[in-house]
């Protein structure tokens, strides 16, 4: 029997190489490189995607399993139907291939006062804020 998968668009610290991606490596069935429309932000030691057809985001599709999904909502506090999720999951499309699944998004209020990541990669931005 196959186990139900989902495909999940990431962008910060659940890339491939980054400090989360361990949480979602056992569900893992791929990976594959990606670009959504939004805008990324500094929150501190993660990054937040607010929805915008201004910018783009680059990171990966993980096709997940619907266990992997779970453990991605504990990691990103999200409950649905909750009201004081700190993302909410969404359902996005890819800006530069036929590929759509769900994003972890900030609601834009939130935002306001973070700074933004110009370059829309978490992995472009990272090794620089560290050696700022």
């Amino acid at each position: 029997m196959t186990e139900q998968t989902c495909r999940v668009f990431v962008y910060g610290t659940l890339l491939t190489g980054e400090v989360n991606h361990e949480i979602a490596a056992p569900y893992l069935q791929n990976v594959k490189p990606g670009k959504v429309k939004g805008k990324l932000y500094d929150v501190g030691s993660y990054p937040a995607l607010v929805l915008d057809q201004e910018g783009e985001v680059v990171g990966e599709w993980l096709t997940i399993t619907i266990d992997g999904i779970r453990r991605m909502d504990e990691l990103e506090d999200y409950e649905e139907g909750r009201n004081d999720n700190e993302y909410e999951r969404v359902w996005i499309r890819d800006c530069t291939q036929e590929i759509e699944g769900y994003v972890y998004v900030y609601h834009p209020d939130k935002a306001l006062h973070l700074p933004l990541i110009e370059s829309g990669s978490w992995r472009q931005y990272r090794p620089k804020k560290r050696n700022a």
